[in-house]
């Protein structure tokens, strides 16, 4: 095994381009909310990046990526706690041409971006201190075993033979469904459903886009942990996924409202990208075209009409969006993979003539569902029994930026917010 410094630099550049990601996904959800909470929704996110960061090093990359503790595939140990023997020179357990240390770096930009999702469903209501405590808890009881099931030597998921190549269970369906149970524990927002919540600023949700769809390319690109043939396969797909969705859900708009919009054409983009993400280093362009063209419709269902049947509270749709995105591109990766464009997946897609594959999907996207669902309730009940994770009703009117912060986006506006 040796080290190829065309690999090091192309993982370097990926695993820069991905953290940037979460700052832009700050701006992406700071312009979908009132101009009392721009302050908030920021700090919301961008602390993932420290949190996650100083959590990883310590014990979390050790859980995900250790020596499998008891034989279950659940957890891993904590034998490279504080990095303790990931080399910054020679490879690890888990690549051959990258440094490990390069290879926990990459895997940290990942779980810095989870969280980050997960809370624009509880955006506008929640205390910051009780976010902080959940996103820790969080990280230790859901992202990490969840990480160490599918992609930890060992892990119980991966087991089955099911495949992630950048993060549909680990990263979307976790916290989209995370944020889904968290948002009905939490309550809604003062006045939902009863008056509009209207974006802010639209141009500031387009660049955050913007910023996230350039980082997409290093997300499920950098997953091939090399520069190589399953990399470009990974970043074709990104493209063509995420630019076939966005015209879906265009050709949504046009036939429902006669109009298409900046923010229903992003959303569709955003969309793709997640779709695709499970499936990037395994299926064959073709397929690509066909998930990002199904998960408009698939997404904009649930948005615009499972939302407002059961009437949650997901207020900037990290459930409609990546839950419900993840649960798709996993499936999909069941019905469209091929083992010859990756090895790593043992069988071929139902459509190229194989079920195995396809059912240890649904089992996969089955078991993230539950473990999440379940293990963020256990939080969140947990956390609301011991402290007050709730702003009061007139904390919430004055806006979070103020009441948690003592900050405000536009101090010169003074008027009433729509």
């Amino acid at each position: 095994m040796m080290i190829n410094s065309g690999d090091v630099a192309f993982v370097i550049i990926s695993s820069m381009l991905v953290f940037f990601m979460t700052p832009g996904l700050g701006l992406f959800y700071a312009g979908m909310v009132r101009r009392k909470n721009v302050i908030n929704t920021l700090m919301s996110v961008v602390f993932c990046c420290g949190l996650a960061t100083v959590m990883w090093f310590a014990f979390g990359y050790s859980l995900s990526f250790g020596e499998d503790v008891g034989g279950l595939g659940i957890i891993g140990n904590l034998s490279n706690a504080f990095f303790n023997g990931v080399s910054a020179t020679d490879p690890g357990a888990y690549v051959t041409t990258i440094p490990g240390a390069l290879f926990a770096i990459f895997q940290l930009m990942f779980c810095i971006i989870t969280p980050a999702i997960l809370v624009g469903s509880l955006s506008g209501r929640m205390k910051f201190s009780a976010l902080f405590i959940f996103v820790a808890i969080w990280l230790l009881l859901v992202y990490y075993p969840l990480a160490h099931m599918v992609w930890g030597l060992g892990g119980f998921i991966a087991g089955l033979g099911a495949v992630d190549f950048a993060g549909g269970n680990v990263i979307h369906i976790s916290s989209g469904i995370s944020g889904l149970v968290a948002c009905i524990i939490l309550g809604s927002r003062k006045g939902f459903g009863i008056k509009d919540y209207h974006p802010h600023n639209i141009p500031m949700f387009f660049i955050g886009g913007a910023i996230l769809w350039v980082g997409w390319f290093a997300f499920n690109g950098g997953s091939a942990l090399g520069a190589n043939g399953l990399a470009v396969q990974a970043v074709g797909n990104t493209m063509i996924a995420s630019a076939a969705a966005m015209l879906s859900w265009m050709l949504i708009e046009t036939v429902l409202y006669k109009k298409v919009t900046v923010m229903g054409a992003m959303t569709g983009a955003i969309i793709g990208l997640v779709a695709i993400t499970p499936g990037s280093g395994y299926v064959p362009f073709g397929a690509a075209l066909v998930i990002g063209a199904l998960v408009s419709p698939i997404c904009f269902f649930f948005i615009t009409k499972v939302k407002q049947k059961f009437g949650y509270d997901d207020a900037l749709d990290a459930f409609g969006c990546h839950g419900i995105g993840g649960i798709w591109g996993g499936i999909a990766t069941g019905l469209f993979a091929q083992s010859s464009i990756n090895p790593v997946a043992q069988w071929n897609g139902l459509f190229f003539g194989d079920t195995k594959l396809f059912v240890a999907q649904i089992m996969a996207v089955c078991i993230s569902v539950i473990y999440s669902a379940v293990m963020t309730a256990i939080i969140m009940l947990v956390l609301k029994k011991v402290m007050t994770i709730r702003v009061s009703p007139e904390e919430e009117s004055l806006g979070l930026d103020i009441s948690e912060h003592s900050e405000s986006a536009y101090p010169a506006f003074s008027g009433i917010d729509q």
